[in-house]
């Protein structure tokens, strides 16, 4: 069968499209975020080891306040708390009563996946950005961070088209693991309690002092 010939103005026309849709929808997500000032969700998330091919699940929730303000709370398999502000990063562990203390220049990088998934980050500025397709009334963007790091070498987010929240996202380390999180029950500009950002070790637990290390550290694994 003899294919029809395509016009050379529709190849081109293809050509600057995507990426103009792309650049467009970037714009919405950072507006979205620039004007939210808080907001909630229950998460799922998935870690797959490269080497072992074994998968670790795991389901909790997330509270997030401007600046940068965030209560992470794993609750299964096992109870998780991660704690960040601009002054402090704390990961603390009930069950090995032990808490790590990091320094909070670890969220402060461009390439990190914590700045993203709050709408932090500036994809514009900060990543290459390419349109991948809709895949369940969300569209999936892969953004590649201009300067990687060991802990983001590229990562995916699905995006609301409609409103630009970011409902999932999966992140790739220089090592190949992958880092797959799903947010529900997602609520904004809810009211926030301080204490939910201060940390203080609960008597008996050991405490690691990190703030030193010079490697890098996906705090979400």
């Amino acid at each position: 069968m003899r294919m029809r010939h395509i016009p050379v103005f529709f190849l081109l026309m293809a050509l600057f499209i995507a990426p103009a849709y792309a650049d467009d929808l970037t714009a919405i997500i950072q507006k979205h975020y620039a004007g939210m000032k808080s907001f909630s969700a229950d998460f799922d998330q998935t870690l797959t080891h490269k080497e072992s091919g074994s998968r670790d699940k795991r389901q909790g929730t997330i509270l997030f306040a401007k600046p940068l303000r965030i209560h992470w709370h794993t609750k299964t398999p096992k109870a998780e708390y991660l704690i960040i502000t601009q002054q402090s990063i704390w990961n603390y562990i009930p069950d090995e009563s032990i808490a790590y203390r990091y320094n909070p220049n670890l969220v402060q990088g461009a390439a990190n996946i914590i700045q993203v998934i709050t709408g932090q980050a500036d994809l514009m500025r900060d990543f290459d950005v390419k349109r991948v397709g809709m895949e369940n009334n969300l569209q999936r963007l892969k953004l590649y961070p201009k300067n990687p790091t060991t802990q983001l070498v590229e990562a995916d987010i699905w995006v609301d088209p409609i409103t630009g929240v970011i409902r999932k996202t999966e992140s790739t380390d220089f090592y190949g693991n992958r880092n797959a999180i799903r947010f529900t029950a997602y609520k904004e500009n809810i009211s926030v309690k301080e204490s939910l950002f201060a940390f203080k070790p609960p008597k008996g637990v050991e405490v690691e002092d990190r703030r030193k290390d010079t490697e890098d550290k996906d705090l979400l694994r």
